[in-house]
């Protein structure tokens, strides 16, 4: 689970997934910050996805995004 203030790889390959789908543009810095919080929350809404807070990467989020991107 991944949520603002986190940091490192894992936020790095979100980045990269949300790049894909051209929700996310901008350098992939690894920084969960509030923008990254506001692009998870939108994608959760576009997507209909129940089950993680608000602007959390979490589980069924996670398996979402991974269902509609490439490995980066």
């Amino acid at each position: 689970m991944l949520r603002e203030g986190d940091s490192g790889p894992e936020v790095v390959e979100l980045q990269q997934r949300l790049t894909q789908l051209l929700q996310y543009i901008g350098v992939a810095d690894g920084k969960y910050d509030a923008g990254l919080r506001r692009i998870v929350s939108s994608y959760q809404d576009q997507h209909d996805i129940t089950g993680d807070p608000d602007g959390v990467y979490g589980e069924n989020t996670r398996r979402d995004l991974e269902s509609r991107t490439d490995e980066p």
